[in-house]
């Protein structure tokens, strides 16, 4: 089951589309805060000689995730270096497995990846704005990184461990 409600997200993007630079600014000082491994794993993109445009797209998915986790009213642990490791092979993985697949069981493949998918909305939302980003963009090879960085915020976000509340007393 979904943490983000739809409409945590549609509020979250609402607000991150109608957003000025210094407002993004001010997002991502409180992202360094309190969750600083997403925003590193966004910002080392520039490292891998990544367009500062390309980055800012991966910026702005992040900005909405962001944005759509605090809107659904949780609090959300730290996601940690370990956990975008072990998501970003997870996600490696079933690529490879996919590629590997007469097409016919890829799509198969696709479908179950997404009906199982615990952030439908999020994931969605990220697919649909990734494909059009795509579509405005001079193709490069490294926009591989950028698809891999934003597609493993909405699974960190999807998968990361939630503490269950304690039972009052």
């Amino acid at each position: 089951m979904s943490r983000i409600p739809r409409n945590a997200l549609l509020q979250a993007v609402a607000a991150v589309k109608a957003m000025d630079d210094k407002q993004k600014e001010l997002v991502a000082d409180e992202l360094f805060r309190v969750q600083p491994n997403l925003l590193g794993s966004a910002l080392v993109l520039a490292r891998l000689g990544i367009s500062m445009d390309k980055v800012g797209f991966a910026l702005d998915m992040l900005f909405i995730c962001f944005r759509a986790m605090k809107e659904s009213g949780l609090t959300w642990p730290v996601i940690t270096e370990d956990e975008l490791d072990r998501q970003s092979q997870r996600f490696v993985g079933i690529v490879k497995f996919g590629s590997d697949l007469a097409e016919s069981l890829r799509n198969q493949s696709i479908q179950q990846y997404v009906e199982d998918h615990p952030e439908k909305d999020l994931l969605a939302y990220v697919q649909m704005e990734t494909m059009s980003w795509l579509k405005r963009v001079v193709p490069e090879e490294t926009d591989k990184y950028v698809i891999l960085a934003v597609w493993n915020f909405v699974n960190c976000i999807a998968f990361v461990s939630m503490k269950k509340p304690s039972p009052a007393r």
